[in-house]
């Protein structure tokens, strides 16, 4: 149907696996995929110990709920970047204007939160570790987890956040786009006609008042 909608060329057109490689919004994608598996990778297999029992404890500060926030954040994010992975991969064929819009808002909407809620962690976690103690951490099994899964929260915010932008970018190049008029925008369709012709400019073909007036006049010959 329509094309160059929200940073999309027009409907149906074929996918360059090495141009869509190449958009910084698919290498931003990638990037913040990446650094939600280091995080709650790390604190799945190094985040937790156990000290003298065998009750594990967080390694920020025996705070369990600082491991389960990183992990939880974590593997959504991990599970949001493939989901809007395979919209953008699909997003060129999507037709409808309207469709490409509510792609285009619910990428702001989860990116912009996730942006926060990496900067949520990134000061939790950061905090904790701050106040954990050398004595808690026997032979300081934990400590490069919990660094890598600092680290990588601030990373995941500046990521997140790159997406935010492509994505308000995304959008307001689709509002203000020349390329459709508001009943584009609107009903998906250009306008058309009806089709109706008017009745009154029906003419006559010629010849046929001759031909009515001839038959009417004509009589029957006598025999």
């Amino acid at each position: 149907m329509e094309g160059g909608a929200y940073g999309a060329g027009k409907a149906g057109s074929a996918v360059d696996p090495i141009s869509f490689l190449k958009q910084p919004q698919t290498i931003l994608r990638i990037v913040s995929w990446i650094f939600s598996i280091v995080v709650f990778a790390s604190i799945v297999n190094e985040g937790y110990v156990n000290k003298e029992s065998n009750h594990l404890y967080c390694v920020f500060n025996h705070n369990n709920n600082a491991c389960n926030y990183g992990i939880t954040i974590g593997i959504i994010a991990f599970f949001i970047c493939i989901m809007f992975f395979t919209l953008d991969l699909y997003f060129p064929q999507i037709s409808s204007v309207k469709d490409r819009k509510y792609v285009v808002l619910g990428d702001l909407g989860f990116s912009g939160l996730w942006a926060f809620l990496w900067f949520v962690g990134f000061c939790f976690l950061a905090n904790q570790w701050q106040f954990t103690s050398s004595d808690d951490l026997p032979l300081h099994q934990g400590a490069d987890a919990a660094r890598a899964a600092i680290t990588f929260s601030f990373f995941s915010i500046l990521s997140w956040a790159g997406l935010t932008l492509k994505a308000w970018q995304r959008y307001h190049l689709g509002a203000d786009s020349s390329l459709f008029s508001q009943d584009q925008l609107d009903v998906g369709h250009p306008p058309y006609s009806t089709g109706v012709e008017n009745t009154e400019t029906f003419q006559s073909p010629p010849f046929a008042e001759n031909l009515d007036t001839t038959s009417k006049g004509y009589q029957m010959p006598p025999y």
